[in-house]
């Protein structure tokens, strides 16, 4: 599927917060952000309404994103760091032979998706993120040890998220049957499925290749906090 409007994921925080994910915005007059229980992301399609907008929801969180261009902030901001990441996108059903049971994750899991996402990956899963879309788990004797979801969503567009496995159960492709899950469930929606990683993360990006996903572009994430 290839879908016109592609240039859309160029700037995917304001996107989303100006369509599918509009109730989560906090908007600053040209710079949205996620309200910060939900996902700590900005974006902005006017530069100059960043200085006032970051400095405003600086207020409300410790540590924020901006995604896209290079933003300009105010003296009492710093950025931390750069994260380059590739943007990649999948086109096309993933076809993969599955053996473990997937469980789409409710309420009742929140406190176990919590625990593995920031056990791996701390400090983008915020206590409601999980009502931004859907979560897909992988459970072994009770204990949730595998788990990919949904973040950022626009109209033609969603994107995967939450990539995890635990540590003591890497290796065994539940992260390719999740992924698998998740995308296939997005694609019969008639959205196209994107995702963010490291540029520097090969092995995954080897994995998302293998399953189907392209490059689109690079893009940076700002990390930004209070100095």
């Amino acid at each position: 599927m290839k879908n016109s409007d592609e240039n859309k994921l160029d700037n995917p925080v304001w996107s989303s917060l100006s369509e599918t994910h509009a109730e989560f915005a906090i908007d600053y007059n040209g710079t949205k952000f996620y309200n910060p229980d939900y996902c700590p992301f900005g974006g902005f399609a006017e530069p100059d309404s960043v200085l006032e907008a970051g400095n405003q929801y600086a207020n409300l969180t410790e540590s924020f994103f901006i995604v896209g261009e290079k933003p300009v902030i105010a003296n009492s901001l710093k950025i931390v760091k750069e994260l380059v990441c590739l943007q990649m996108i999948v086109r096309d059903p993933i076809e993969l032979q599955t053996d473990s049971e997937i469980v789409t994750l409710t309420e009742k899991h929140n406190e176990e998706l919590l625990y593995l996402i920031n056990l791996v990956q701390p400090g983008y899963f915020k206590t409601k993120t999980p009502l931004l879309g859907s979560y897909y788990g992988i459970f072994k004797e009770n204990q949730l040890i595998a788990v990919t979801g949904e973040r950022m969503k626009m109209n033609d567009f969603t994107e995967v998220s939450a990539i995890i496995t635990h540590p003591d159960h890497t290796g065994k492709g539940y992260a390719k049957q999740l992924i698998k899950h998740c995308v296939n469930s997005i694609l019969s929606q008639n959205k196209t499925p994107y995702l963010h990683v490291v540029e520097s993360n090969i092995g995954a990006i080897k994995l998302y290749e293998k399953l189907g996903f392209v490059t689109r572009r690079k893009i940076s994430f700002w990390n930004i906090s209070k100095k």
